[in-house]
């Protein structure tokens, strides 16, 4: 089957080199758009939980289940991932909006963003860091390994528990029960000061070969 062609776009060339890193880093988070956000919660040597957006994030592994996220130099969370070993993955749906982008503010270490923002925490199951209690799907994960790339640190955590909305839920045709995308309402980061919302789903099936 043929492909129809498509005129080829008129392009402007950027030269890392030329732009430097810090122009070039904003150019390339334009780009790979959407971006899943980790809302990772953690908690200090003295109790004090900690609450912060990731949007370097994703699944590194399926057995066992491991999600990463990045943290731009040694910030809070991953201070406090070091110490504990623990942390949490809130899912940010756009009724959290604002309050997701408030703690991102570079807010003292012993000041708790679940009070700062006014956003409500309760108990994991698994692990010691709360999660939020608004958010429709919650990751809670033990600490596998802190890797340091350039001059971020790359947290790799192993999935112990997980706890979703059960009004997002559904049963598919092969009796899994997962959540559905539009259900889950996630927000997504993008370039410059934009965030994103799902927007339309599309659905194929993967194809068979031959």
């Amino acid at each position: 089957m043929s492909t129809p062609s498509t005129p080829s776009p008129q392009r402007t060339e950027f030269d890392p080199a030329a732009l430097g890193d810090r122009e070039t880093t904003l150019l390339v988070k334009s780009i790979l758009i959407p971006r899943p956000i980790a809302w990772v919660g953690t908690v200090d040597a003295d109790g004090t939980a900690n609450l912060a957006p990731h949007s370097f994030f994703t699944m590194v592994s399926e057995e066992p289940p491991i999600v990463m996220f990045s943290s731009t130099t040694r910030k809070d969370t991953l201070r406090n991932v070091e110490a504990t070993g623990q942390f949490t993955v809130s899912l940010v749906s756009r009724p959290q909006f604002e309050a997701a982008n408030q703690t991102s503010a570079p807010y003292d270490s012993e000041v708790s963003e679940f009070g700062a923002a006014g956003i409500e925490g309760e108990p994991s199951a698994a692990v010691a860091p709360p999660r939020v209690a608004g958010s429709p799907a919650v990751m809670e994960c033990v600490l596998e390994s802190i890797l340091p790339v350039g001059g971020n640190f790359m947290v790799l955590g192993r999935v112990v528990h997980v706890a979703v909305d059960t009004d997002t839920l559904s049963t598919d045709a092969r009796g899994r029960t997962l959540p559905l995308a539009e259900k889950l309402d996630p927000l997504t980061r993008l370039g410059r000061n934009e965030w994103g919302t799902l927007g339309e789903v599309l659905a194929i099936d993967r194809p068979r070969a031959g």
